[in-house]
């Protein structure tokens, strides 16, 4: 398996992985109809099925996230670095392009545009993994 397949691979699970000897205790629990919908809705937003947000949901109560949250940020923040390197690529073939030619065109400014934007991405990415 390749490094982005198992990034993938762990990124994608919707359901929590199996344990030695399966799971002895099931509970039980009613919702209203309200409550089934915001569980559907919940559960579609984080990619994991109603069992699996409930359990992580209760037993993350002392923290700031669930797994699963923590694991979606952890993904973004690899979406953003392969970001930023495409954005580096560009950002030295413009330096290379001004500084051959002393002019500024239009599309560093764009870049640069991109850059910043990138760059709040990642201090929101961050923001959602600090304690």
């Amino acid at each position: 398996m390749t490094e982005n397949e198992s990034r993938r691979a762990l990124f994608s699970r919707r359901r929590r992985a199996n344990v030695d000897g399966g799971r002895q205790h099931f509970h039980k629990v009613g919702v209203s109809p309200e409550e089934e919908g915001a569980l559907v809705r919940l559960a579609h937003e984080q990619n994991v099925t109603i069992p699996r947000l409930l359990v992580e949901a209760a037993l993350s109560l002392d923290q700031r996230e669930t797994p699963t949250e923590r694991k979606q940020a952890v993904a973004e923040l690899f979406k953003l670095h392969r970001l930023l390197a495409a954005i580096s690529n560009n950002v030295n073939q413009i330096a290379r392009a001004t500084n051959a030619t002393g002019e500024v065109r239009d599309e560093m400014r764009a870049t640069l545009d991109a850059v910043r934007r990138t760059a709040a991405r990642v201090d929101e990415a961050v923001d959602r993994l600090a304690p």
